[in-house]
């Protein structure tokens, strides 16, 4: 190829690059740009199906006074059944509301909760409830829908969602999900692996939420906020027999159902053991996972 042939490539390359460059400038303002996720969330169902949702906000419309305004919103969901929509954001008097063209896939989201309706029913994502991120170390989800609230735990604790606290006496059962602890928590220590845990716990029907509804007596709750959340706080201890039984109550204030979260530590004197065989068990390491579980509660 010839000089003159090259220049003459170059200068026409050139004129391209720069008209190019001229017309971007003059329409950059009227150039779509891809949208950018304001929030993403994941919601455990029934059955454990889960939901990926990735929200979206577009600039809002310009309406006429006095008309409503126009959503501007949209979402992605990606079903665990391997379904994915793309959902534009409807009018709706309550919460969010996402549909497709034709209405046949609605997604719902409301508080920490969210509505599935396929063909205006709850079909195959019923009971859906947002879960935390995992801060580490609690991989296992629990959710329920009817009562609402999700949890984490760890991988290695046993789950009762049959439990039932008993120590209030005849006719004073209250409803929850245990979450105890492994026996290898336990191995060598004083600590007793049978029932020591965290429960999640629910009484229906309750004015005021508090903690001193889940113990026996008045314990003297508190009103305390702990990572950011408002609590009702109490606790208790007791001991019979060579064992010891210390519970905290942290109650979550003006749910309906009351719901609380309840650490149960139970622990043998260690003068029982022949000298060296057990030692003390770790406390803080205990209750600090304790605690990891209970900050992951989302309520609905």
């Amino acid at each position: 190829m010839n000089k003159k042939i090259l220049l003459i490539i170059l200068i026409v390359l050139l004129i391209i690059i720069s008209g190019f460059g001229a017309w971007y400038f003059i329409n950059k303002e009227k150039i779509v740009q891809p949208l950018k996720p304001i929030a993403q969330a994941n919601y455990l169902c029934n059955g454990g199906k889960t939901i990926d949702a990735t929200f979206y906000k577009e600039e809002q419309k310009p309406v006429q006074p006095g008309q409503p305004p126009i959503p501007s919103g949209s979402v992605i969901v990606v079903l665990s059944d391997g379904r994915t929509y793309n959902l534009l954001q409807t009018i709706s008097a309550d919460g969010s509301r996402y549909a497709n063209s034709n209405e046949s896939f609605v997604f719902w989201s409301k508080g920490n909760g969210a509505l599935v309706l396929e063909n205006n029913v709850e079909k195959s994502y019923t009971g859906c409830m947002v879960l935390s991120p995992d801060p580490g170390g609690l991989p296992q989800t629990y959710s329920n829908g009817t009562v609402g609230f999700s949890i984490r735990y760890p991988a290695n604790y046993s789950i009762n969602a049959s439990y039932v606290y008993q120590e209030l006496g005849p006719g004073k059962n209250i409803s929850g999900i245990k979450f105890t602890i492994p026996s290898s928590t336990a191995l060598g220590t004083n600590l007793s692996s049978f029932d020591t845990g965290v429960s999640i716990e629910f009484i229906p029907a309750t004015q005021d939420c508090n903690a001193n509804l889940f113990l026996f007596g008045n314990n003297n709750a508190q009103n305390i906020t702990d990572n950011g959340r408002d609590y009702s706080f109490a606790s208790t201890t007791g001991a019979g027999a060579g064992n010891r039984y210390e519970e905290d109550v942290w109650a979550i204030p003006y749910t309906n159902p009351c719901i609380a979260v309840r650490y149960l530590v139970h622990s043998t004197v260690l003068e029982n053991y022949p000298t060296g065989t057990v030692k003390i068990f770790d406390r803080q390491a205990l209750l600090s996972q304790f605690d990891d579980i209970r900050q992951t509660l989302v309520t609905q």
